[in-house]
């Protein structure tokens, strides 16, 4: 694998995050001893962003792959392709990221089908190997590879949850929405808004993670109130930002939005 399939998966500039606990050094370490990494916490909440800024703090190519229920295993391995002189071999993002020593980010794993997520069994114990059944070929993983996987537990279900086969293969991190004062200083920071307005934008998402088991699915995560900050800065009303950006996405049950319109109609 040349240098220069390496570099398009580098991030040149640093991505912002914010630590939370302790998982930067909790991650260092699992990247020393080359410990495959579970990140488990709710949608928008800041785990991608996390695995961004590790990729770049260790410099580290990252090839990520968003999972989808459709994605077959040969769109992880890779597959034969037809082309004017025949066929060729082309690897999947799993095979690339094992050849050139990346870390490789599946993110919202539970989405994939479980007999497509079994490929990375191999990659994820001390064999440390891919096998491409279809090429008749055995990767030994680069010593710089790491497999990184997320997904949301609250949205696990009988029919979309990890097998414990694949679970008790990967260290994990916890993560949740920020305490205030951080998630503040987040949403001010990445949208532009001021502290003072930043602030009121968290409390219509406290109020929204109460809700959370009582009419919603998810309360409103950072992403979405750095969404409607973004608004805000481009001169949208607060009102109209916050019913675009934060109520109108994430429900269409009319009480809820009533309950929802009346939290952002406390603060603006």
């Amino acid at each position: 694998m040349n240098s220069d399939s390496n570099e398009q998966y580098l991030i040149e500039k640093e991505p912002y995050y914010k630590e939370v606990h302790d998982e930067i050094s909790l991650y260092e370490a699992a990247y020393a001893a080359r410990l495959p990494m579970m990140v488990k916490g709710p949608t928008g909440c800041g785990k991608s962003r996390f695995i961004e800024y590790m990729a770049w703090r260790l410099k580290r190519p990252l090839i990520s792959v968003a999972c989808n229920e459709d994605m077959t295993a040969s769109d992880l391995v890779g597959r034969f392709l037809l082309d004017k002189d025949g066929t060729k071999w082309q690897d999947g993002p799993l095979t690339t990221a094992a050849r050139m020593g990346a870390i490789c980010y599946l993110d919202e794993i539970v989405e994939a089908r479980q007999d497509t997520t079994v490929v990375i069994h191999p990659l994820t114990d001390h064999r440390r190997t891919l096998p491409l059944d279809k090429k008749g070929e055995l990767i030994h993983a680069h010593p710089d590879f790491q497999l990184v996987i997320s997904f949301n537990p609250g949205y696990q279900s009988s029919m979309k949850d990890l097998k414990q086969s694949t679970k008790q293969r990967f260290g994990a991190l916890d993560f949740s929405y920020p305490e205030r004062t951080i998630e503040v200083e987040i949403v001010a920071h990445e949208s532009g808004v001021s502290e003072d307005m930043a602030e009121k934008l968290v409390s219509i998402a406290e109020r929204s993670r109460n809700l959370k088991g009582h009419g919603l699915d998810e309360g409103l995560s950072t992403r979405m109130l750095i969404y409607a900050g973004a608004l805000m800065q481009k001169g949208v009303a607060p009102i109209a930002a916050c019913s675009m950006a934060l109520v109108r996405p994430i429900t269409d049950d009319p009480d809820m939005r009533d309950a929802l319109d009346a939290a952002v109609g406390t603060f603006f």
